[in-house]
Order: C-alpha cells, then sequence, then structure tokens
C-alpha cells in the first residue's frame, strides 16, 4: 500500500476526431461508429494518492474546483477506481484530485481521458499494474471513448467508438482549438441525429444526406499499422462512406500519388492535410450547428484564419483547424482572441511523444 504523502501527477491528454461517422442505433441504444481519433497537447492534471482507509473495501473522494464535475459515482474517475482496485484486489482512501484545463462538454474527450489517467496513476500509487487487455475491457466499460486514451496518437475507432486500432503514427502538425462558450449534450446530440434520419425519405437514399440503412458491411482499411478488415455487426451507406475516405487518406503516403499530393513548395506536407482532399466530415455537423449557428461560425472563423482543415470535435461544442505550421496558428490563434474567441494553439501528439509527456509532469 502506498504511503498517504505519495501522490502521483499525471498529464491527462485531450483528443480530436479526424472524421466521425454515426451509423443505425444498436439493440442496446448505442450507435455504430467510426472515426479517426487523434491525440493532442493540451491536456488536464490529474493526482491520485492510495492511503490507509477507515474501514473495509475501498473509500473514493473526488477533488475538483470546477463545480460542473461531478464528485460521486457518476464520475468516470471514480468509477474506473472501483472497478481497478477490485480487479487488483487493493483497499484504502483513494484521492481523484482533478484540475481542469479542458473544456466539460467540449468535445476533446475530458471525462474518458481524465479517468484513463486516474488508472494509470492508480497503478503506480499502488506499484501494482492491470494486465493490458484488462485495462482495455474495465476502460470500455466505463465509457466507449476511453480505451483510445490506452493507445494514443492516430487511432482508428469503431464500434461504439470502443473498438480500437492503433494507425501508423503520424508528424505532430500544429492545430487551433476554439472553445465556443456552449455545453453540447452528446446523447442530445444523438436523438437530434436519430430525429433527422427518421425524417428523411427513402427515395433519397442515393443522395449524400441518405437515411441509415440497417445492414452488415465490412469496410476495409488498408495501411500501415491499420486493420485490413473492420467488420460492424450494424453498418450504413455513410459509414462505408467515410470508410472509403479514410482508406483513401491513409493510403496516400504508400501510393503514388502525384507529386503535388505529396510536397507543397519543395517540402514535405504532413498526411494530416490530406484529410482536406479526402472530405472526411463529422457528421454532428449537420444536427449540432443548426442547434448553435456559434459552431458554425467558430468553424467558419478558423479557416478565414487560415485552417487547411477545420472541424467540431466529437459531438462538440470544441472546434479544431490543422495549419500548415506552428508559427501560423499561434498567429491564428491571437487573430481569433482578438475577435473575441477562446482559442488556443497546441499541436497534435504522435503515440510516442503522448506517451512520454504523461508522467513528465
Amino acid at each position: 500500500m502506498a504511503h498517504p504523502s505519495v501522490t502521483v501527477t499525471v498529464r491527462s491528454f485531450a483528443k480530436i476526431n479526424l472524421g466521425l461517422c454515426i451509423g443505425a442505433a444498436r439493440e442496446d441504444g448505442f450507435h455504430e461508429l467510426l472515426t479517426v481519433y487523434q491525440t493532442i497537447g493540451l491536456h488536464d492534471v490529474i493526482r491520485v494518492s492510495v492511503g490507509r482507509g477507515t474501514g473495509r473495501g475501498t473509500q473514493i473522494e473526488i477533488r475538483c474546483a470546477d463545480p460542473r464535475v461531478p464528485r460521486d459515482e457518476s464520475n468516470t474517475c471514480f468509477r474506473i477506481v472501483e472497478k481497478a482496485m477490485r480487479m487488483l484486489r487493493a483497499k484504502g482512501r483513494v484521492v481523484v484530485e482533478i484540475e481542469k484545463r479542458l473544456p466539460v462538454q467540449g468535445g476533446l474527450g475530458g471525462a474518458s481521458t481524465n479517468a484513463v489517467a486516474t488508472l494509470l496513476g492508480l497503478e503506480r500509487a499502488l506499484r501494482k499494474a492491470l494486465p493490458a487487455s484488462e485495462r482495455v475491457r474495465i476502460a470500455a466499460e466505463v465509457g466507449s471513448d476511453l480505451p483510445l486514451f490506452l493507445v494514443g496518437g492516430t487511432v482508428l475507432g469503431g464500434g461504439g467508438g470502443q473498438q480500437v486500432y492503433p494507425l501508423a503514427d503520424l508528424p505532430a502538425i500544429a492545430c487551433v482549438v476554439v472553445t465556443p462558450n456552449v455545453g453540447v449534450s452528446t446523447p442530445k446530440a444523438f436523438a437530434a441525429w436519430d430525429q433527422r434520419v427518421r425524417g428523411l425519405k427513402p427515395s433519397s437514399s442515393a443522395e449524400p444526406d441518405a437515411a441509415l440503412k440497417r445492414r452488415s458491411s465490412t469496410n476495409s482499411l488498408t495501411s500501415a499499422g491499420a486493420p485490413e478488415k473492420l467488420t460492424a455487426s450494424v453498418a450504413s451507406d455513410r459509414m462505408s462512406e467515410l470508410g472509403r475516405e479514410v482508406s483513401a487518406w491513409l493510403s496516400e503516403p504508400y501510393s503514388s500519388a502525384p507529386s503535388d499530393f505529396l510536397t507543397r513548395g519543395g517540402r514535405a506536407e504532413n498526411p494530416l492535410l490530406w484529410l482536406v482532399r479526402a472530405g472526411i466530415e463529422n457528421d454532428f455537423e449537420r444536427v449540432v450547428f443548426p442547434e448553435y449557428p456559434e459552431l458554425r461560425d467558430g468553424k467558419r472563423a478558423l479557416l478565414s484564419a487560415g485552417a487547411k482543415y477545420a472541424s467540431l470535435s466529437g459531438s462538440g461544442s470544441t472546434l479544431y483547424g490543422l495549419f500548415a505550421s506552428r508559427a501560423a496558428a499561434v498567429g491564428a490563434a491571437a487573430r481569433l482572441r482578438k475577435q473575441g474567441w477562446t482559442a488556443q494553439a497546441t499541436v497534435t501528439l504522435p503515440r510516442r511523444a503522448y506517451w512520454k509527456r504523461i508522467f513528465d509532469c
């Protein structure tokens, strides 16, 4: 058992979604999803300590100065500590302090990354480690976004988002994150999507905004580090479409693409910028932007500031833009702040950098 004074500090990095396609609702109420996750440099800070308890079993205390963060068993950190302590056969009093720097309900995976950081910190504090398979299992039980943070870097997400596959690591690229002063509820966003789908006529199935079809399909994604097949029990035409777009994007570095795809001004271009050419989009924009016009305005502002690609992250409300250089991102963030936006310049985190910096606090 760790001494009560020993505290493990962990960086809790955010993610963005490089495209997100919503499939049909499953029998369990969740939706099939296909997305590419990318970890970025913005983060919360998690501090975990384990000491002697006052009774039998485990006592868990969540501390956070942000009143929007729950401190009971509804908190993802609370739930993952419960599961991990049971699996590790450990007892005691666990205190988890969450220093929030990421927006709440922002689409950056804040609650999910907090839980994974808590799990990693707990293992260090206890000097015990779960098998990798058990980590992934309990992470997926707590929330669909959690497993991606056990991989880091560029990650393909399928199923409900909890099926993760590490993709070939891509170089870091500068980005700007804009956080409008609104909170988007993910369950409400899914409900709005379902309502939108039900309102589409079957005859429009050939159009880009086609109604989703409940059918089985296989999406073949071929690239270094990516699985050859992602088989979903329930999929959609839109998911197959995104699968083709992601496949085209991932295959570019290994193809005989024209030189103007590979270079600009004599310098190699970051593969993430090929998202522009692949046409990858986030389905949530179709239902979130009409409800929150300021989010559409934020995307336009990022593009006007020079972003090569801009998108909503997850269900929002955070938006991000990818930039050709760090200087361009810093300058764009400054201009956006002058316009009244809350904007931060950061970089994407490849897998190696992600794991190197997690405990480097």
